[in-house]
């Protein structure tokens, strides 16, 4: 649990940070180098490794939320690195609620890490 509770409160409000910066400055990723998105996907995927090698539990409680995130990172991570021309996700209404779930996502794991 403890291990839980410090690895939440780092990717909550990492999570929660990239939700709103991402949000704020979406228009950076129109016309984006592939380097950078490659680039991306590498710090991606290192966070993922590290989850998931610190914390991979499949238990029926929050703490399975960490272990999905890390798996997602690594996914995504794996996924811009293997196809950084891939055109990015365009601003639109499936995309602010992706990055609202991804705040909703820190927003959970902060509490529980601050204030369990």
């Amino acid at each position: 649990m403890e291990l839980s509770l410090t690895i939440a409160g780092i990717i909550g409000p990492i999570l929660m940070i990239l939700a709103i910066s991402e949000y704020l400055n979406f228009k950076i990723w129109k016309d984006v180098h592939p380097t950078v998105v490659y680039l991306n996907g590498l710090l991606l995927l290192a966070l993922g490794i590290i989850v998931v090698r610190m914390h991979n539990l499949w238990t029926l409680n929050w703490e399975v939320t960490i272990t999905l995130i890390g798996w997602l990172l690594l996914l995504s991570g794996s996924i811009r690195m293997f196809f950084p021309k891939t055109p990015q996700l365009k601003k639109n209404a499936a995309t602010n609620i992706l990055l609202l779930v991804i705040l909703f996502l820190g927003a959970f794991l902060s509490v529980k890490a601050y204030f369990t």
